[in-house]
């Protein structure tokens, strides 16, 4: 088969396979870490948890990165990427063993969620960098299939780092605080990784017109402008981003339904619905795997607007045929079926941007796509909120959500007619 021609050559690349074994300990360590905040906010026994109480948790770990992203965009097109890779694993190495101490401590959740917090904000620079720095180590014709198995990979890891958290909490008797060191193990890991990628290897383009950093920090802002100006001019780019920001705001709201499925009307004790949520996620995962397999055929032989479109509609169909069941096994399909869609459409929209941006913008752009992923996630989690049953079987998200599917449906479905066929 081509894909699988084309996926041995890619990784007889040695630095693509240097970045990728950076990017899958790195996102297994970010699996086990999640894993063990989900297990201590949202499942833990003495904790009556709300769709209110996912929400405000998901604001306060993802919406201060709407003003961090930027910063992230201005460093990662001056500073060495590789070294933000290796200073940025070690320091998360160190927050989350902040993070066991405060566990075994019994620390306020206030002190927990600002531990949490400093950890996933050194993520946004680790994954915005590891987005763009892609084409340095990949030539332009085999992006697709590399963005099929890169951010997949790590999607992948992320999942298995999931499920080895899930392991080791039962062999050590539901202990939060030993699977926050095993994330601490794997991020040092990561940045051990990291010194096999040459120091200049990652870019960015050396500019003598540029800013001192200091200034640079300084105006920011101006800098985010350039990036969304760089951004306006690349049509196919910004549409791109505009469905992906629908996508995963579906995403989303369809996320925190599941929680509430498992933590309340699937299961009647927290363990049996934590287990309930791993099988959710695998099927998830398994449908990231089918989206790498897939996407770089269907989007050489359709066109990437039109794979994204064709995503978005399955998603649109199938959605509310297996959802509005509210039960375990029709949703666990449905996770699989998002998990592709989803996935497959992120690595059309993520070849769109690389391919239509300048590398010297690719640090700011890549941050301003992470900060839509987050503004789309938590509004949909805050929506979710309001509407959602105390169980968690609302019609109405289910019914809402196909829509928005079907609308990216058709207009990416327009767009690719008019000409944007990417």
């Amino acid at each position: 088969m081509p894909v699988v021609r084309d996926l041995r050559i890619l990784l007889r690349l040695r630095n693509f396979r240097r970045l990728l074994a950076v990017r899958i300990l790195s996102q297994s360590a970010d699996g086990v870490y999640q894993v063990a905040l989900a297990t201590h906010v949202v499942f833990s026994p003495e904790k009556e948890t709300s769709a209110a109480a996912i929400a405000s948790a998901m604001a306060v770990l993802l919406l201060p990165y709407s003003l961090i992203g930027p910063f992230a965009g201005v460093l990662l097109d001056r500073w060495p990427r590789r070294q933000v890779f290796l200073y940025g694993n070690l320091l998360r190495t160190a927050l989350a063993c902040c993070t066991a101490l405060l566990i075994l401590g019994s620390a306020p959740d206030w002190l927990f969620y600002a531990s949490a917090l400093c950890v996933t904000a050194v993520n946004r620079f680790v994954l915005a960098g590891l987005s763009a720095v892609l084409p340095r180590v990949v030539d332009r014709d085999r992006l697709v299939l590399a963005n099929s198995l890169s951010p997949t990979a790590g999607t992948l890891a992320a999942t298995a780092g999931g499920g080895l958290a899930f392991t080791v909490r039962l062999l050590l008797a539901d202990s939060d605080a030993a699977v926050v060191l095993l994330g601490a193990a794997l991020y040092l890991g990561s940045a051990l990784a990291s010194l096999s990628l040459a120091s200049g290897l990652l870019g960015p383009d050396t500019n003598d017109n540029r800013l001192r950093l200091g200034k640079a920090l300084t105006t920011t802002a101006h800098g985010l402008m350039d990036g969304l100006r760089h951004l306006a001019e690349r049509r196919g780019a910004a549409r791109a981003l505009a469905a992906m920001t629908v996508i995963r705001f579906c995403y989303g709201a369809l996320t925190v339904m599941v929680l509430m499925l498992c933590r309340y009307a699937w299961a009647d004790s927290e363990s049996a619905g934590l287990a309930l949520l791993g099988l959710a996620v695998g099927a998830s995962g398994a449908g990231f795997f089918a989206a790498a397999v897939l996407t770089p055929w269907a989007a050489g032989r359709l066109g990437r607007f039109r794979w994204m479109a064709v995503c978005a509609a399955a998603a649109a169909v199938l959605e509310p045929a297996l959802g509005l069941w509210f039960t375990p096994v029709p949703m666990l399909v449905a996770a699989f079926v998002l998990g592709l869609v989803t996935q497959g459409a992120k690595i059309a929209t993520d070849t769109v941007v690389q391919t239509a941006v300048d590398d010297s913008f690719r640090g700011r752009v890549f941050s301003l796509y992470d900060v839509l992923f987050n503004v789309a996630f938590v509004g949909a989690a805050a929506i979710s909120a309001v509407v959602l049953p105390p169980d968690g079987k609302s019609a109405a998200v289910v019914i809402g959500v196909a829509v928005l599917y079907a609308a990216v449906a058709v207009t990416m479905a327009r767009w690719s007619r008019s000409g944007e066929v990417l």
